[in-house]
């Protein structure tokens, strides 16, 4: 049993971690997205 098999029977058991995860993964995508728009400096 590989882990890949224990996920998918870990969220067909719950189902809605399925929209949690989902939710975790665009929040951490956004944020992503704010910490290199924060960071960038042109020149030296």
């Amino acid at each position: 049993m590989s882990a890949k098999d224990g996920a998918k029977d870990y969220l067909a058991s719950h189902p809605r971690m399925i929209g949690a995860l989902f939710t975790v993964l665009l929040l951490l995508s956004q944020a992503g997205s704010v910490v290199a728009g924060t960071n960038s400096q042109v020149g030296p």
